[in-house]
């Protein structure tokens, strides 16, 4: 029997906006809002979430910056790991076959961006087309195999809203 593997798939945090102001659209941070809602939310996913045995998050600013914050929210604290395939510009395939190399195992987090989580999602779960993942949106999917053994299992896939609620008050 094949080794189930969880993927955490998490949308970063509400950004700055686009603009003259980051002209470098890799170093676009968080934005303050983007910033108290996602420490909220991340507390909220610490306790719906399973123990991590790898995060891992695309090398963008705001991305990294979710993945910082979720990983303090969690004890143990996982490990950091920039993994340049969860670039926004990454086809969900080639996202995969990279992640495969890694032979990971347990429960993996997946910080990146839209489109390419939605897509990634889509291909895993066999759908039609992509789901919308809001900024601060997460998904558990469970898969033997990362696609090459059938659809993958939709465990839960929350708002950030949510996650707040799931979190409490401050």
């Amino acid at each position: 029997m094949a080794t189930e593997l969880h993927l955490l798939l998490v949308r970063h945090a509400i950004a700055e906006e686009r603009g003259p102001a980051w002209p470098d659209d890799d170093q676009r941070p968080l934005s303050r809002e983007g910033h108290r809602k996602w420490k909220r939310a991340a507390r909220g996913l610490a306790q719906l979430a399973p123990s991590v045995d790898l995060l891992l998050t695309s090398p963008l600013t705001r991305a990294f910056q979710t993945a910082e914050t979720l990983a303090k929210a969690m004890s143990p604290s996982p490990k950091i790991q920039l993994f340049e395939a969860l670039r926004p510009e990454t086809r969900p395939g080639a996202m995969v076959t990279a992640l495969r190399a890694k032979s990971p195992k347990g429960t993996v987090v997946l910080v990146g961006h839209e489109p390419m989580l939605s897509e990634l999602a889509a291909l895993l779960l066999h759908l039609q087309g992509p789901l919308e993942f809001r900024k601060g949106a997460a998904m558990l999917v469970v898969t033997t195999g990362l696609g090459t053994r059938g659809p993958a299992r939709l465990e839960w896939f929350v708002t950030p809203r949510i996650l707040r609620d799931v979190a409490g008050k401050d």
